[in-house]
């Protein structure tokens, strides 16, 4: 078996074999263009041959930019098109084209790696946490009304802008800027380059499917917010992202939304677990939860570039025992933070917490709490109130959420 870089020419192999690992079929383009593989860097791709030269494994990584705590921008991996045909499965090929693609991720100096998990199952035991959740919040029409000052018939000071309607095909960079502006201010959330939104590739609204875009304007015009959505079967208004700089830009797309004639419910796809949104309905009971999930998963490939890169918000000092099984590493770390700067360094003192790397991923962002982790068995706790003071280090500006689909 050969595990091997691939280039632009094995492009068409490489999106075969993947369809193939999954069972399915290339879809048929939309018009246009829009294709999710039309964004692939081929240089940063690998596949998996027979000794006589069959394509059997394929896995790849895009190049993004990553937002931590602290709105600190960070290169990160985005691992996909991760896939083993099924004649070959089960031989140990996945783990060992993970273990390659680690490799070389950090001999290109990266350390930190991030994915969507097709299966939770199978990606903690390359040292993948779950980092990042999202959830999906249906509301009926006839239940839609918000609470607040445009509810009771008065101006809606906060949001003095206003709010226009157009088909996805028409704003393609004005959606652009504004996903942009917003990615670099939220946690967790993922760069989408420039070839992305030019190429059509990824869900909509990168994609040309046949959107209607609300795009919400201040009060000088100025693009800052939009809403991607359709309406389909059952007369379901379904919104497929809503972006905006602030709260009030988001309440204002959300009324409107709300307030759509001629349908039965709206459904928004990703909302953070922690958004008001529900809270600002005058019925509470009028939203319904569902699909709350995992979404972007984190690996952290050099533990302590990784950890004083990001933002910190309170001072304090803990010795961590981080295990990576998979690349057969285990470490100590003395991690101090002081005035919203980090240290961390190799040490043989006792730890405080000892944490399987991909523990390590999960509470890197902000949106695991450490004592989540140790109450369900995976961190080990070796001093009282380390749980307590982990959970209030590693504490973000605010809660990290991922809307980008790869």
């Amino acid at each position: 078996m050969e595990i091997r870089p691939t280039t632009d020419q094995d492009l068409d192999v490489f999106v075969d074999t993947l369809h193939a690992a999954f069972g399915r079929f290339p879809a048929t383009p939309a018009e246009g263009g829009g294709v999710w593989w039309a964004a692939l860097e081929m240089d940063r791709g690998l596949l998996a041959t027979t000794e006589d030269g069959r394509p059997v494994g394929t896995a790849a990584a895009y190049s993004f930019e990553l937002t931590l705590p602290g709105e600190i921008l960070a290169p990160a991996a985005g691992v996909t098109a991760v896939g083993v045909v099924p004649s070959h499965r089960r031989q140990g090929l996945l783990s060992a084209m993970m273990r390659h693609q680690l490799t070389e991720l950090r001999a290109r100096g990266e350390f930190l790696s991030v994915l969507l998990a097709s299966e939770a199952v199978i990606y903690r035991r390359f040292g993948y946490g779950p980092a990042t959740y999202t959830r999906r919040l249906t509301v009926p029409r006839h239940k839609g009304a918000l609470a607040g000052p445009r509810a009771r018939g008065t101006a809606d000071a906060e949001s003095p802008g206003g709010i226009e309607v157009v088909r996805r095909a028409e704003c393609g960079p004005i959606l652009e800027e504004i996903y942009d502006r917003y990615r670099r201010a939220q946690p967790g959330a993922l760069s989408r380059p420039h070839r992305w939104w030019t190429s059509g590739a990824g869900q909509p609204p990168i994609s040309p499917a046949p959107r209607y875009v609300a795009i919400h304007r201040d009060g000088d015009g100025v693009p800052d917010g939009y809403a991607s959505y359709s309406i389909g079967e059952a007369d379901t208004l379904t919104v497929d992202e809503t972006i905006a700089t602030d709260d009030a830009v988001f309440t204002a797309l959300a009324r409107f939304l709300l307030g759509h004639d001629l349908v039965t419910q709206i459904v928004f796809k990703h909302l953070p677990p922690e958004h008001p949104l529900r809270w600002q309905l005058e019925d509470f009971r009028a939203g319904e939860v569902s699909h709350d999930t995992d979404w972007l998963w984190v690996r952290l490939l050099d533990v302590p570039r990784a950890l004083t890169t990001r933002g910190w918000f309170t001072d304090g000092e803990l010795v961590l025992d981080v295990d990576d099984p998979f690349l057969g590493e285990r470490n100590r770390y003395s991690l101090t933070v002081r005035d919203g700067k980090a240290d961390c360094v190799p040490t043989d003192h006792e730890p405080d917490l000892s944490l399987d790397v991909s523990d390590l991923g999960s509470i890197y962002l902000g949106g695991t709490a450490p004592s989540t982790l140790i109450r369900a068995g995976h961190i080990r706790a070796h001093s009282p109130g380390a749980g307590a003071l982990a959970d209030v280090l590693v504490h973000a500006d605010r809660p990290p959420h991922c809307l980008h689909w790869f």
